[in-house]
């Protein structure tokens, strides 16, 4: 089942974008996922600084 996350405080970062979601429990969570055609990079974090660090080493292959 797919989770339904409304994000707040987005970011974009090359073709990456930072968001900030809460998860099921109300805590804090940060989301880096590429909007790249074809490359499937996502992954959450739970401080925005580990997210924004990803965004800006994240380096497409498609």
């Amino acid at each position: 089942m797919t989770a339904y996350r409304r994000f707040r405080d987005r970011r974009r970062i090359g073709p990456v974008q930072v968001g900030t979601y809460y998860d099921g429990r109300g805590r804090d969570k940060h989301a880096a996922a590429c909007t790249a055609p074809g490359c499937g990079f996502s992954a959450d974090y739970t401080d925005r600084s580990a997210a924004e660090l990803a965004a800006n080493t994240h380096r497409c292959k498609a």
